[in-house]
């Protein structure tokens, strides 16, 4: 799980892959069309994009010659797991915390 996380983070840790990724959440789009939103080749696009594919990220589906890519919101589920770690040791310290005042 901690490798599927390292891979998450890192994928996520390029602003153009959390912007292409940003840019799939509401529909499937092409290389081509994703590589008209920025001021990169397809080429580039399409590293990105294989980054994302193997942090699981996004999925492909092809049709005829065109590669159609879309998110794959189940490749965030680890990482989320792993913040909500945070989020429920937070809640449980501020739990005890209001206990407390409230004994006193």
């Amino acid at each position: 799980m901690t490798a599927t996380i390292d891979r998450v983070a890192s994928a996520l840790g390029d602003p153009t892959r959390l912007a292409i990724l940003g840019k799939l959440r509401t529909d499937e789009r092409t290389v081509g069309d994703i590589a008209a939103d920025f001021a990169m080749t397809r080429p580039a696009i399409s590293q990105h994009l294989r980054v994302l594919r193997d942090a699981e990220l996004v999925s492909v589906r092809e049709q005829g010659t065109r590669n159609f890519y879309r998110t794959q919101v189940e490749g965030l589920e680890g990482l989320r797991g792993w913040l909500e770690t945070f989020w429920d040791e937070a809640l449980d310290r501020l739990k005890e915390e209001a206990e407390k005042e409230a004994r006193s």
